[in-house]
């Protein structure tokens, strides 16, 4: 439990956010901006006292009575003239970006956003909740039962874990972040404010944690350096808690740990296996699982959310590739003539796919090959929906040259254009301004490479 009130100096005003008054303003601010109120107009009406009933029904004159002193020493110390019935310049802001955060956090929480709190760094890297209840299932199913999140943000992972059953330890360095996700782990409907069970958040440092207080671990290290999505160079002590310490632990307990997607291979210990992850086509984390986490005879895998459905690829191979290994690396196409590809399906592997190097995993149940060694495309004879590939049914291909693709489409009436590119150095944007599209048709231009060069490829997707 949170035994000090949270520090809001980055982040002014927001500790009001954990007030009666602050949730009423909040849930009021949010209603407000899902019934297309500008942001603008929701401030003033805040600022005036003017929202009239605030949406838990409470009178906002009442709240903001209720309050007076409060407002009147946060407009004291800012020097700022408080409304009596509404509120200061800093609460207004808090609870209006709360709103927009709320909104902003629905794709990652759904309907429960609406009753959580969030920081704008604590929503980024939240973990959304179907790849969280992976996360959760994984300690599940290992029998562990008071799991440690450490580093634990405003609480999805421990939400998770809180629906899977199990006891989540929270830690937060952050004192705000911690009351936040103190406030979290109680709108979970299977968690009563009252229980005497009631999840428990610490603020403090992950390296502070005793192992002997938790059956197993979960890590979702920050990246310390600016520039953080750039994984290009990365070092243990990149990251908060460092990586040293995140192995150190691992070889004591059952360890879970988050990691952003590109990651680099070299760094990832021989013994954990490593899974990759992809929401709606868009890879979002890669985790690594240690001891009794990890399943047996998996090295590797990839894991594809399309909405609430999960599909899964594995692999027994090193996280390297073995160079003759099929499900690493499938064969190239035997087909020397880009014409031959007209009627084929190119189909382009998920990315979660192609960052656990499982395109031949992929391919093999499609008779695919590759279009080219260094390029992530397969060709089919076969047109098939699989949940680890999207396919695209070629209709022509031409030079990649402005005239000849622009010949093209206006042959086929193409008026709408998505454009995809693998190991060819093209700005989408700036090739569709120059095309000058004019059309009824919607269609897909695939340029990449093929036998030494370069290629376009028009296509349907299937």
């Amino acid at each position: 439990m949170l035994s000090n009130a949270a520090s809001a100096s980055t982040l002014p005003g927001w500790d009001f956010l954990l007030t009666p008054a602050g949730a009423a303003a909040t849930k009021t601010a949010h209603a407000l901006l899902a019934e297309g109120s500008s942001p603008l107009a929701v401030n003033q009406l805040l600022r005036q006292g003017s929202a009239g009933v605030f949406r838990d029904g409470s009178d906002s004159a009442a709240i903001a009575g209720a309050t007076v002193e409060q407002n009147a020493a946060a407009a004291g110390a800012s020097g700022e003239q408080t409304p009596a019935a509404g509120l200061t310049g800093e609460q207004t802001a808090a609870a209006l970006k709360q709103a927009e955060l709320r909104i902003r956090a629905e794709a990652k929480f759904g309907s429960l956003a609406s009753e959580l709190l969030f920081t704008p760094a604590g929503l980024e890297q939240a973990t959304r909740w179907q790849v969280a209840d992976l996360h959760a299932a994984r300690f599940a199913g290992a029998g562990a039962q008071r799991v440690a999140d450490l580093g634990c943000g405003i609480g999805a992972e421990s939400l998770a874990l809180q629906r899977a059953g199990l006891t989540p330890l929270a830690v937060e360095i952050d004192p705000l972040t911690a009351a936040f996700a103190e406030h979290n782990l109680r709108q979970q409907p299977l968690c009563s404010p009252d229980s005497a069970s009631s999840p428990e958040v610490a603020c403090a440092a992950a390296e502070d944690f005793n192992p002997r207080d938790a059956d197993a671990v979960f890590f979702d290290p920050a990246r310390r350096t600016s520039g953080h999505r750039d994984t290009r160079r990365v070092s243990p002590d990149d990251y908060s808690p460092s990586l040293e310490f995140v192995w150190q632990i691992a070889n004591q307990l059952p360890t879970g740990v988050k990691l952003g997607p590109g990651f680099p291979n070299e760094l990832i210990p021989a013994e954990a296996e490593a899974q990759w992850v992809s929401v709606n086509g868009q890879a979002v984390e890669l985790s690594l699982w240690f001891d009794s986490l990890r399943r047996p005879g998996i090295s590797r895998s990839a894991v594809v959310f399309q909405g609430e459905q999960k599909s899964e690829l594995t692999a027994e191979t090193t996280i390297g590739g073995d160079p003759d290994d099929p499900l690493a690396n499938p064969p190239i196409t035997e087909l020397t003539d880009p014409a031959e590809l007209v009627g084929m399906t190119l189909y382009e592997p998920d990315p979660a796919v192609i960052r656990a190097r499982l395109i031949g995993a992929a391919a093999e149940p499609l008779a695919g090959a590759l279009v080219d060694p260094q390029i992530a495309y397969f060709v089919s004879p076969e047109a098939r929906k699989t949940p680890f590939a999207a396919g695209f049914r070629v209709l022509a291909v031409c030079p990649f040259k402005s005239k000849a693709i622009g010949q093209l489409l206006r042959e086929f009436e193409v008026g709408k254009l998505e454009i995809k590119k693998r190991g060819v150095d093209v700005v989408p944007e700036q090739l569709r301004r120059s095309l000058k599209l004019r059309g009824r048709r919607q269609a897909t231009l695939i340029i990449t490479r093929f036998r030494g060069g370069r290629i376009a490829l028009l296509a349907d997707r299937i």
